[in-house]
């Protein structure tokens, strides 16, 4: 049963961009749980028209309302009233005048530095394609990670790979990608092996044995810079 109270602005919908506020936070969160704004209040024990104050205006509320509200959204108190801490990248609104660049090879290998975290792209087993996070060492011009030898970052020899990395800059709204595509070549030097796992960075996050070292040698190294005119 819908409630004659409109529902309000859809926060994905075309248009104004929206702020990420307490408001558009509980509506986005509604329209992932499938909730009417009717059923919301219910759950939360308050009236329509109060939760469509709070979902379609900035300002100050009742704690113990927005206590009720989180609860009833099934998130916690905190992420409701000030949002994500460990939130992806990117939710600060775009500059007015962003500017695209394409970047030169040379400038690509720069940005990747010596060692990071950055996702590769397989084939995977099924119809989509698999992007996992790997630590990665640069080494000359080549990407090198460690993984598990049964897992699923772990291709076959000769399997071409996509590797990305990226950089942004919340504050002033800029950013960086690489992309680097190419074969992956299985290092079993043992020399080799050890040089390399006693790199910075060589530790992986993730934790584990990860006893296959993976070589992407790249067929096409691509990047591209945000900058602010």
């Amino acid at each position: 049963m819908h409630s004659d109270e409109p529902d309000g602005p859809d926060p994905g919908s075309p248009g104004e961009p929206h702020e990420d506020t307490v408001a558009t936070r509980c509506a986005v969160r509604r329209e992932q749980l499938g909730l009417t704004r009717e059923e919301l209040a219910r759950r939360a024990g308050m009236s329509v028209a109060y939760l469509g104050q709070l979902e379609t205006f900035s300002g100050d509320f009742d704690p113990a309302a927005l206590t009720r509200v989180a609860a009833a959204l099934e998130m916690p108190y905190d992420e409701l009233v000030e949002g994500r801490r460990d939130a992806p990248p990117g939710r600060q609104e775009a500059a007015r005048h962003p500017l695209l660049q394409q970047l030169p090879e040379d400038e690509c290998w720069r940005r990747l530095g010596t060692h990071g975290i950055g996702r590769i792209g397989l084939t995977g087993t099924g119809s989509a394609p698999v992007v996992l996070p790997v630590n990665f060492l640069v080494d000359g011009r080549t990407i090198v990670y460690r993984t598990e030898s049964d897992g699923g970052a772990a291709p076959a020899e000769g399997e071409r790979l996509a590797f990305e990395a990226d950089h942004i800059d919340e504050q002033l709204r800029r950013g960086w990608s690489v992309l680097v595509t190419g074969p992956a070549e299985h290092v079993t030097d043992p020399g080799t092996v050890e040089s390399l796992s006693t790199r910075p960075g060589a530790r992986p996050w993730a934790g584990g044995q990860r006893d296959l070292w993976v070589r992407i040698r790249p067929g096409e190294v691509t990047g591209r810079a945000i900058e602010t005119r």
